[in-house]
């Protein structure tokens, strides 16, 4: 099991940026696939942001594409979305999430360890 605390969530306004990290304190998630989800009110959680376990190209939703980026730092690990040009229907509490899965995979079920969420809120 992979425990992951996120931080960096706020309230900004529509157009401005957010970094969000994702801390390892165990060390363990360089060999898992990490990725970024998130949830809005009333709404399924939702892919946003993907990247392999041997960090060879991550992958993005059709609304992160361009605007987001994932990273991960192995050194320190710690996973981070860099999230520019926020929109308000970015509104949600976002979630990191680590898979034992070799391949791409952008549906929730498949990610078994789950941080705390960090809650984004974008005014328009």
């Amino acid at each position: 099991q992979v425990l992951l605390v996120e931080s960096g969530g706020g309230l900004v306004q529509a157009g401005d940026s957010l970094r969000l990290s994702c801390e390892d304190p165990q060390r363990t998630f360089k060999k898992y696939g990490m990725a970024w989800f998130r949830q809005a009110p009333g709404k399924e959680r939702e892919f946003v942001a993907g990247l392999p376990w041997n960090n060879s190209g991550a992958f993005y939703s059709v609304s992160a594409q361009g605007r987001f980026t994932i990273s991960r730092d192995k050194a320190t690990n710690t996973l981070t979305l860099q999230m520019n040009d926020l929109k308000p229907e970015g509104t949600a509490v976002y979630y990191c999430a680590a898979t034992t899965s070799r391949i791409h995979r952008i549906e929730a079920a498949a990610y078994a360890d789950w941080g705390q969420g960090t809650q984004v809120t974008v005014a328009s």
